[in-house]
């Protein structure tokens, strides 16, 4: 049984997604990008900064999971490794920021 099942995944691993799953990954993405237009609304009016900055957090999050979903139905490795640095600079920018604002006392 253990064998059979490896056998599936280890032919399964180098095949390509199917049309309808592309087609998919693609609509997600575009939703995805919609959400990211809605709450650039956000960034722009936002009534405090902390809304503003949680606003940029969520677009930054959002275009990682495009970035993902797009390597995915493309078939397009290198975009994962664009997503991880993205990721990587959308954590240290919320980090910096939450620094900077308890040095200014929790409000900016």
């Amino acid at each position: 049984m253990t064998a059979s099942v490896i056998a599936i995944i280890q032919v399964n691993i180098g095949a390509s997604l199917t049309e309808p799953v592309e087609a998919i990954l693609i609509g997600a993405a575009i939703i995805l990008i919609l959400s990211a237009v809605i709450v650039s609304y956000r960034i722009v009016f936002g009534p405090t900064m902390q809304d503003r900055v949680i606003a940029v957090n969520s677009v930054g999050t959002t275009t990682v999971v495009v970035l993902a979903l797009l390597a995915a139905a493309l078939d397009r490795p290198g975009f994962l490794d664009i997503a991880l640095v993205y990721a990587m600079l959308n954590f240290l920018m919320s980090i910096a920021i939450s620094k900077f604002t308890v040095e200014r006392g929790g409000v900016i």
